[in-house]
């Protein structure tokens, strides 16, 4: 049986998540960001926390940036969200990526999506996660991703 190591997102995200929730309620103000809304797999209640969120070409997917805290485990256990944007729902499946489809992903869709970004790589070595641009495959072994559809 493989054992999950649970991850922890940095001291500031704690402090910067109640902003940012504050914030996407009121529309897209933070770039590629957005609410999700996902049944706790304990508690059943409904637990919102702002992502990430990769959407080209029509399709969307979210990043674990920090490995397997709790919005991640609570995703894969469900299977299924609410994407929250200002006025805007979206209700989502969710399926993980796994294996090469997940290096690929970070080597072919996030890699040149960051490059594009003004000051994208910056951003990802605040976050510490330089290794999305330098090591897809090693991003890909400790960074969960799920592919979004509309529900």
């Amino acid at each position: 049986m493989a054992t999950v190591t649970k991850s922890q997102a940095p001291s500031f995200v704690r402090v910067f998540n109640p902003i940012a929730r504050r914030l996407l309620h009121v529309g897209p103000l933070l770039g590629p960001n957005a609410l999700i809304t996902i049944r706790g797999r304990k508690s059943g209640l409904a637990r919102t926390t702002p992502i990430a969120l990769v959407e080209i070409d029509g399709k969307r997917w979210v990043i674990g940036t920090f490995g397997e805290v709790n919005w991640v485990r609570n995703l894969r256990a469900s299977g299924a969200a609410t994407l929250s944007v200002g006025n805007r729902r979206d209700e989502v499946l969710a399926s993980e990526l796994t294996g090469e489809a997940r290096t690929a992903f970070f080597r072919d869709i996030v890699g040149p999506y960051v490059r594009r970004i003004p000051m994208g790589s910056v951003l990802l070595a605040v976050l510490g996660a330089r290794d999305i641009l330098k090591d897809p495959a090693a991003a890909a072994a400790k960074r969960p991703v799920f592919e979004l559809r509309a529900a």
